[in-house]
């Protein structure tokens, strides 16, 4: 990571904490809010994380993924769908319906992608077309199946629409959650937890296993690899799908442990915050990790400063407004977007079909 990049992201970072503190230390010490700070952040970076090693696992084998945002919003609906059903209809208790309603979230990310992977592996669409479409397929069949299921013909379980059976539970680390005041970073929920690991997965994987050299000798040159015997075909099939899994469990942050309900277009432009995520991290696991940070850091600034919002100085009042600090991680995507920040090297076949 460059200089520049790296003074970017102290730059962003200390200026979102430094506005909890300065605003929040009329009745709060400083640790205690930056510690609420970096919980928040590891907590709602979840998706953005998860959505960003999509991207790198697609990417990284030459294929372009802007399907992230559709990925993550029908496997949102899909997962929260399945938990209801198994809690309602077979009655199974609320853990083991939201266990199956993840799982049927990452299925649905991994069949859109294998929809994306036919179209542009396969069948050679240009791959910002096929994942447009996979985005428009998810808005519609999502947006369709909510308001036929649940709403114009009253819901298909009776009555009012239902929540899914709770949310994931909380994971106390024994002795870390029990420390004072830093305690609350160490007190998380399982698919945060669950994308920290797979971002250490994902970089021993690309760059320490022979399935992570030929991932990567497909993105950069995959006549080279054919030559060698790799099937590129085949490589760039299974990273699309693992990709798609990935942003299915993304997905199904936003209604099993989020929030237990779900709404038309919730992921709300995550998908593509993430893709920006990826440019900014070069392409690599921790570099989209640390940029999901940052979204994260914008993002906790919001919900955090709900928290101070009576001790705010009238200087400072614009700040009462929430989609006024809600603005800041699109403003984050356009400045990261604009390459101000570094250059960045994509590989060097991403977004070419291959011509064996």
């Amino acid at each position: 990571m460059d200089l520049r990049r790296f003074g970017f992201i102290v730059l962003i970072i200390g200026t979102l904490f430094g506005v909890v503190v300065l605003i929040g230390r009329v009745q709060t010490p400083a640790p205690v809010i930056i510690t609420s700070m970096l919980a928040t952040t590891i907590a709602v970076a979840t998706p953005l994380t998860l959505g960003a090693l999509s991207g790198v696992y697609c990417e990284r084998a030459g294929v372009v993924n802007i399907g992230i945002e559709g990925m993550m919003l029908a496997a949102a609906f899909f997962g929260w769908l399945a938990s209801i059903y198994l809690n309602h209809i077979y009655g199974w208790p609320p853990m083991p319906s939201l266990i199956g309603g993840v799982i049927a979230a990452v299925l649905s990310g991994g069949l859109l992608a294998l929809l994306h992977a036919v179209l542009s592996v396969t069948f050679k669409v240009d791959q910002i077309i096929s994942g447009t479409v996979i985005n428009i397929l998810a808005i519609g069949i999502t947006g369709f199946l909510n308001r036929q299921l649940f709403f114009e013909q009253g819901s298909i379980f009776g009555g009012q629409v239902p929540h899914a059976p709770g949310i994931l539970p909380r994971i106390r680390f024994p002795f870390l959650a029990d420390l004072p005041v830093i305690g609350r970073i160490f007190d998380q929920q399982p698919i945060t937890l669950a994308a920290i690991v797979l971002v250490v997965i994902t970089h021993i994987v690309l760059f320490y296993t022979r399935w992570g050299l030929r991932t990567r000798a497909v993105g950069e040159h995959p006549r080279a690899a054919d030559t060698a015997g790799i099937s590129v075909a085949l490589i760039r099939y299974l990273n699309v799908i693992i990709g798609g899994l990935m942003a299915g469990l993304g997905g199904a942050y936003f209604t099993l442990e989020s929030v237990p309900s779900f709404e038309p277009l919730m992921t709300n432009g995550r998908g593509f915050i993430a893709l920006a995520a990826v440019i900014f991290g070069n392409w690599t696991p921790f570099g989209a990790w640390t940029a999901a940070l940052i979204f994260g850091a914008a993002q906790a600034l919001q919900i955090n400063m709900q928290f101070f919002r009576e001790v705010i100085p009238p200087q400072l009042a614009i700040l009462q407004i929430s989609y006024v600090v809600g603005l800041t991680p699109y403003i984050l995507t356009m400045i990261i977007l604009s390459g101000i920040v570094g250059k960045t090297i994509p590989p060097a076949a991403d977004g070419q079909p291959y011509e064996k």
